[in-house]
């Protein structure tokens, strides 16, 4: 009994040292953006008195943070709309239908993560350049596709292989074709999946800041992981770090919050067919 009441204290003190770990920059980040400017290098663990000037400096003077906010909505969607329309019909296809090299094909496509993305910033410039999409959406909606493609034809292929066959016999037998068996059967079972992978490729996309960086140049189209980079503070000429900690306390919540509201349905994605 001693033993097991150690194992489950040793268990509940990595837990939480893991936990801490991971939640101490965040908390941090978020009292130092409750900091007076004047006191942004104080370091108490709990500030002396908390102040909202860093958030209403993050929405004032010229920052345009509100359209680099719009910015990274449109990019990081658009960017997880196009990865589940192109990665949820890959991967029936490389979990359903047999053709020749088939894994050879899976494995291609997992080898391309394995390059660095700083290493593709400059040829993807100079085509961008060339073909007249600098300062444009699709210039970083294209690479952040491309980085985001890979991993979510890998999860949802290893999740429609251990969805059974017979349901699309079944359907077919009835009357529809491959087509609606796909879309009226499989895609609703398939739901955890989907909905695992196009959170992981929004959470990609609207932190992805080298790709933005560089395909931009103009003030109002830059995203808001560019906008904070570029801040100057409240006063414009102090340090901006406690405006910098408040904008990236409003980036990060709605990411926290999603992740919270659907934990149960991400856990489900990502552990599909573990069983098996």
């Amino acid at each position: 009994m001693s033993g097991s009441l150690a194992r489950r204290t040793l268990s509940s003190l990595g837990f939480a040292l893991v936990a801490l770990y991971s939640l101490a920059p965040f908390y941090w980040m978020t009292v130092s953006a409750f900091r007076r400017p004047q006191d942004q290098f104080d370091n108490t663990i709990i500030p002396v008195r908390w102040s909202w000037e860093n958030f209403s400096a993050v929405f004032s003077g010229d920052n345009g943070f509100g359209r680099a906010l719009l910015n990274s909505l449109v990019v990081a969607g658009g960017t997880t709309v196009l990865t589940l329309l192109i990665g949820t019909v890959t991967a029936y296809a490389l979990a359903r239908l047999d053709f020749r090299f088939k894994n050879a094909v899976l494995g291609l496509i997992i080898a391309t993560t394995m390059f660095p993305g700083i290493s593709q910033l400059v040829p993807l410039l100079k085509l961008f350049t060339d073909i007249g999409w600098i300062n444009t959406y699709q210039a970083m909606v294209v690479p952040s596709l491309g980085f985001a493609l890979p991993l979510s034809v890998w999860l949802l292929t290893a999740f429609f292989r251990q969805l059974p066959f017979e349901l699309e016999q079944a359907a077919m037998v009835d009357g529809c074709t491959r087509g609606q068996a796909f879309r009226k059967i499989i895609i609703p079972l398939a739901a955890p999946g989907v909905f695992t992978t196009a959170i992981l490729t929004f959470i990609a996309a609207w932190n992805e800041f080298l790709i933005a960086l560089s395909m931009v140049n103009k003030k109002e189209m830059q995203t808001a992981t560019v906008a904070i980079s570029k801040f100057t503070g409240v006063s414009g000429f102090d340090q901006p770090f406690g405006t910098q900690m408040a904008a990236g306390v409003i980036v990060t919540v709605p990411l926290i919050v999603v992740v919270l509201v659907f934990q149960r349905r991400i856990v489900a994605g990502l552990t599909a067919g573990g069983v098996k």
